[in-house]
């Protein structure tokens, strides 16, 4: 019995992996990426300081006096920041704080409000 998965298109158990990283259907021609196990569901989830996960458009609170790199302010402990986005990088949090615009935050460093 076959441990490749079916085909996504057509649904024929006949695939074959073509040594190039992809599966390949003989009978509709169509070819997809291989994925390791649990890729396909693998889904990054962001948490803060306290464990809680952070959302899109969360509100969040400073938990320590962070100074900004180029800035001659400090983002002082308890600063609310309003309508988080979250990306995938290093500094996970973009926001805008009153007084010192556009920034990156850390998501160790806030706590979810």
């Amino acid at each position: 019995m076959s441990t490749l998965p079916p085909c996504p298109q057509c649904q024929s158990a006949y695939t074959y992996e073509d040594g190039g990283g992809q599966y390949a259907c003989p009978e509709c021609g169509h070819e997809w990426p291989v994925q390791a196990a649990g890729a396909a569901d693998a889904v990054r989830v962001w948490r803060d300081a306290s464990g809680n996960i952070l959302q899109d458009g969360d509100t969040v609170t400073v938990i320590k006096d962070l100074k900004p790199k180029g800035s001659g302010g400090v983002i002082k402990q308890g600063t609310k920041v309003k309508n988080i986005r979250l990306v995938d990088a290093d500094h996970d949090i973009d926001c805008k704080i009153e007084g010192f615009g556009a920034m990156s935050l850390k998501s160790e460093f806030v706590r979810k409000a």
